[in-house]
């Protein structure tokens, strides 16, 4: 668990996609951000649409599996303003980013060294879908709905845009943490445990 006075950052993004196998070169650009920030017990929230650098036009695929509009993308920040932003939060270096998945962070990355920035992280990363992987024992990774739904709780919001699935990211990691301090609590040992009262009946009946 960490620190009182860390930040835990949980981190959504929605990426571009093409149709079919898309414009030659294509790559991932991250085209939203959904993000809470949590220290000392205070949250911050912060959600924008972010204007791809390099593939401006959103694919058809794109806009309809996120029901997104290429006027809401055109009217968001740029990478290099998300960067700024996501370097600002993690202003004293000892950060953990949380995130559901891998993809994230290796888009993130990639999308960094293709505009020419510094990523912005230099603190922890968790990727909370292997952590419910590996505390619940399942074989294979849960999606991040399903994963809340299985605690018998509901998404936030609509799956897909990105401050809704950072808010389920930090409700699932709320929930998994608290069954950890809950399996690792010890019990105080009671004189029961360490006395056979079976044998004591017995010697009591002779």
């Amino acid at each position: 668990m960490a620190g009182a006075d860390q930040t835990i950052i949980f981190l959504d993004f929605e990426f571009s996609m093409p149709d079919g196998r898309g414009p030659k070169g294509f790559y991932p650009e991250i085209i939203e951000v959904g993000l809470v920030a949590v220290r000392n017990g205070e949250k911050e929230q912060f959600s924008s649409y972010v204007k791809p650098k390099k593939f401006k036009r959103l694919s058809r695929r794109c806009k309809s599996f996120l029901n997104i509009s290429q006027e809401q993308v055109d009217s968001g920040i740029s990478v290099h303003s998300l960067v700024k932003k996501l370097a600002e939060l993690n202003h004293d270096g000892f950060c953990k980013v949380v995130t559901w998945g891998n993809m994230d962070m290796k888009v993130l990355r990639q999308n960094c060294e293709k505009a020419g920035l510094i990523f912005p992280f230099t603190g922890e990363f968790v990727d909370l879908s292997m952590e419910y992987k590996r505390f619940f024992g399942d074989r294979n990774q849960t999606g991040l709905w399903k994963a809340v739904q299985e605690y018998g709780k509901d998404g936030t919001g609509k799956h897909h845009k990105a401050l809704d699935d950072a808010m389920t990211t930090y409700h699932i990691y709320q929930l998994v943490e608290k069954d950890k301090r809950y399996l690792n609590k010890s019990e105080p040992t009671t004189i029961g445990d360490r006395v056979d009262f079976s044998a004591l009946r017995q010697f009591l009946v002779q």
